[in-house]
Order: structure tokens, then sequence, then C-alpha cells
């Protein structure tokens, strides 16, 4: 299981990297209207509703880490995310959790928004892979805890502080998952985040 999950995180950040160096020679043109390469640091907080069966609702905290590249004039960038959030307490069964998601996708950003503000949209897809006695217990019947689909959509809003400092508003991402669950194999969970973004 480990192996697999190693080669599908090997195979997103590949995807990303070969993308992203490509778009490099093209983010010259696109940087002119204040696109350039970042890195996003945050916080996140995620709103999740397993265990199947009733609300199941409970909360986890954690951190994420972004790379965005433009592309040539069209106000889009490849994006790279890699977020980690944790549970020390599933709703009332006591157990913890750990979910880790790896994504890439398209990232629309609104051109010459009048201000310093920049709202963008966003649509990655990608892996999901939890840890934790909630999914390695002995009565777990999460068969597919190491690699599930996972998929953000969403956006955010940016304040630009300098030419090079960006404060991440907010980003509100529908973060979907599909980890076996023994009712209908399907996670629907709320991602906030706030952060800081440097620009290159």
């Amino acid at each position: 299981m480990r192996t697999n999950l190693a080669r599908l995180i090997f195979s997103v950040c590949a995807v990303v990297a070969s993308v992203s160096i490509a778009a490099h020679a093209q983010s010259t043109a696109a940087s002119q209207d204040g696109l350039r390469p970042e890195l996003a640091l945050g916080y996140n907080y995620l709103h999740s509703n397993a265990p199947a069966g009733d609300c199941g609702c409970f909360n986890l905290n954690g951190g994420n880490v972004s790379i965005a590249v433009p592309l040539h004039r069209a106000h889009l960038s490849v994006v790279g995310d890699i977020g980690v959030a944790r549970a020390g307490a599933v709703s009332n069964t006591g157990l913890d959790l750990t979910l880790s998601t790896f994504t890439a996708g398209l990232r629309y950003s609104v051109p010459r928004f009048p201000s310093r503000l920049r709202p963008f949209g966003e649509v990655l897809v990608g892996v999901a892979h939890s840890t934790g006695s909630l999914v390695d217990g002995s009565a777990s019947n999460v068969g597919n805890a190491g690699a599930a689909f996972a998929s953000l959509v969403g956006g955010g809003v940016d304040f630009r502080a300098t030419r090079r400092l960006s404060i991440r508003l907010v980003e509100a991402n529908y973060l979907v998952t599909t980890f076996d669950n023994g009712s209908n194999d399907h996670q629907n969970n709320l991602r906030i985040a706030t952060g800081i973004v440097l620009r290159f």
C-alpha cells in the first residue's frame, strides 16, 4: 500500500513539475499583468462529515503549501497543492485521523482587478491519504486509506502587500474524497485556508 501511495505521489509531483517547467518559459508575458510564479504557505481548517451513518461532523486543523506557475497570457496558472490536517478525536468515537491531500490543476486569476485584491478560482484533482486510529484499527473498513481520489474546487482572494508578498485573506474549497466508509464511499469536506504568498 505504501509503495502504491509513493508511486501516486511521485506521479502527481512529476506532472506538476513537468508542466511548471514548460510554463515557466512562458511566464514573462503573464508576469507583466501581475501574475508571477508563487509559493503559498498557509493554515487550513477542514470540516468533514465522516464516518457515515450519522452526521459524524468533525473538524481538522493543519497546513498546506502550494506552488503556482502562470501560463502565457491566459490569466491561468498551473497549481500543485499539498495539504495535511489532523483531528485528535473524530465525532464521538474518540479516534484520531490525519488526512493528507496531493492535488494539481488550474487556477484562474481575475485580470486587472481595480485594487490590491486579486480574486481567483481553481479546480484541482489528485489523491488523498489517511492515517490514524480511525482508519488503522482492526475494525476499520477503509480498504483504500492509503490512496483515494481527491478533488478541490473553489477559490480565494489575495491582498498584495508588496510586489513580492501577498496575504491570502481567505481560500475556500469544496474537498471531495472517496475513502471506503461502508456506506456511500464519499466524503464532503469544506477546507478554509489563510496564509502568505511569496511571489517570484
